[in-house]
């Protein structure tokens, strides 16, 4: 197949569009297929990944407003031209937003079947940054996805918010983990050793640092005795959770197998945001062995199981996380049973199975067009 992936973000991003799209690249070339992707260009100075495993055709951008990490891609005719010259069978709109949503009008134009991953809590987005909005963030989702061929949901309850607001043709399609380098043998006792000097309980979050992230409901178990917090990340809202989380551990941004190592060194893996629609950074603690603490809503409800890989607390209660860190670092032997019952969760959840559903969608997609062609 000729695949044309048409997303928000790429790396040198870090994110989760940016990774899944990298890793749907990967997978697609890794099984004789033809992939290209189309991406807002990465900011000055910025280079392009060179790891990339296809050609990336990059488009003009502009950083977000007050929000400069992200990219928003200008209009531009490389996108059509693009669509044209790889002759494509299947558009894959990644979390389509901006450049995306030109991705499926010229789709529709040149009469090219497109796939549309949801990946991005639009609606809860606009309740953290405009206290408002909610409404007219799901009119312009089911206008989005409802021009798809198919939408493919990243959890259970993603799926069921997309059917609640009228989005039609549905189905689930989870994410991948990369088990051979998030892995509990990475573990590093030297890095321990500078993170918690005086050997306290190290308990990490890693991802944006940005306000529908809700990181500050770690002060709790910033005050809590013998626990470290760590926080891995950027983003806008770094400055005040310096001041909100006294006594945590700011490592910035890591990737690759420097990140896996920091994982793997945690004794606890927290996440605080509500507004997960999958939660990557779950699965990759799971995968590291570590037991999870995470709000009982959207991804982590299908990540984390309640009592057996982790414990999930209500959304946005500062007290149940720091209660929920507080029964982990009380008890060696349940942080244990937990980081081995998520390792023995995820093993099977890699890039290649995932990826091999996805092409099962994109394969059902075609024939569908070809039975009412056919009709």
């Amino acid at each position: 197949m000729r695949v044309v992936i048409v997303t928000e973000s790429f790396p040198p991003d870090v994110n989760g569009v940016a990774h899944c799209a990298l890793q749907t690249a990967r997978h697609l070339v890794d099984r004789g297929h033809a992939p290209v992707v189309v991406a807002p260009a990465p900011a000055p100075g910025n280079k392009p990944d060179a790891t990339a495993p296809c050609t990336v055709v990059h488009v003009p951008s502009l950083p977000l407003p007050g929000y400069p990490q992200v990219r928003v891609a200008l209009p531009s005719r490389r996108l059509a031209a693009t669509l044209i010259e790889h002759r494509a069978d299947v558009v894959h709109l990644a979390s389509p937003f901006v450049l995306g949503v030109r991705g499926m009008a010229v789709a529709a134009r040149l009469g090219i079947p497109a796939v549309a991953v949801y990946q991005t809590d639009l609606a809860g987005y606009a309740r953290t940054y405009m206290g408002a909005g909610e409404a007219a963030a799901w009119r312009r989702i089911r206008s989005v996805h409802g021009a798809a061929d198919l939408t493919l949901a990243p959890s259970s309850a993603a799926l069921r918010d997309l059917e609640t607001h009228g989005v039609p043709r549905v189905e689930l399609w989870p994410r991948g983990v990369d088990t051979e380098r998030f892995r509990p043998d990475r573990r590093d006792e030297a890095l321990r050793r500078e993170l918690a000097p005086n050997g306290e309980l190290i308990v990490g979050y890693v991802g944006r640092l940005a306000p529908e992230k809700q990181v500050e409901l770690l002060a709790g178990a910033c005050g809590l005795e013998g626990v470290r917090v760590v926080v891995v990340g950027d983003g806008p809202s770094r400055p005040g959770l310096e001041q909100a989380l006294p006594g945590a551990v700011f490592l910035g941004r890591r990737t690759g197998d420097d990140l896996a190592r920091v994982f793997a060194s945690l004794d606890a893996f927290v996440h605080t945001g509500p507004f997960e629609t999958f939660c990557q950074t779950v699965q990759e603690a799971m995968a590291s062995g570590l037991p999870v603490v995470a709000p009982a809503a959207g991804g982590p409800l299908d990540l984390v199981a309640h009592g057996r890989t982790g414990l999930l607390v209500p959304p946005r209660d500062a007290t149940a996380v720091r209660d929920a860190v507080r029964t982990l670092a009380a008890d060696a032997g349940l942080r244990a049973a937990f980081g081995a019952a998520g390792r023995a969760t995820v093993e099977g959840r890699t890039w290649a199975a995932v990826g091999d559903q996805l092409i099962g969608h994109y394969a059902n997609v075609l024939a569908g067009r070809r039975t009412a062609v056919a009709a």
